[in-house]
């Protein structure tokens, strides 16, 4: 599922960008997509969380809220429904773009599991998702045959 937080976008202020480029991504990886579902920041993200998580998806990909604005709520509503963290995605997302962004490093974004559900919060902009999805492209298939309870892959033995 495809998840755009934008207050202004789901206002009508704007077109949303990120969400059509995110799911794009994602169906490029082979993933059937539900989205973009264009929500506000706050308590609208925890719900949405929630209710895919209970609808039994594989992964929640969001796009935006995790700025440094008073406004940019993502990260504390993903926390509430996480309910075990995989830091190591979000520390790769934030590198990934640094050296044409330096500003990807500001980006409060998080990763982790609820139930059998891997969620991943991405930054808002076009750019942000396509670094966002290459780091997670690299890795999703694993981690969702891991949260299935699948078995580390062993090389051959001698």
């Amino acid at each position: 599922m495809a998840v755009t937080v934008s207050n202004r976008a789901a206002a009508g202020v704007y077109a949303d960008r990120s969400g059509p480029v995110l799911v794009e991504l994602l169906e490029d990886l082979g993933c059937q997509v539900d989205g973009p579902v264009v929500i506000p920041d706050g308590e609208p993200v925890e719900g949405v969380l929630r209710d895919a998580v209970a609808a039994g998806y594989d992964v929640v990909v969001t796009t935006g809220g995790t700025g440094l604005t008073p406004h940019d709520e993502t990260p504390e509503m993903t926390r509430r429904v996480v309910e075990r963290e995989v830091p190591g995605i979000a520390e790769a997302v934030r590198q990934e773009g640094r050296d044409k962004v330096p500003a990807s490093i500001l980006s409060r974004g998080v990763a982790g599991t609820a139930g059998r559900t891997l969620i991943v919060n991405l930054p808002g902009s076009t750019g942000g998702v396509r670094d966002g999805m290459a780091v997670l492209g690299r890795v999703l298939a694993h981690a969702v045959d891991q949260i299935r309870g699948g078995d580390h892959p062993r090389p051959p033995a001698d």
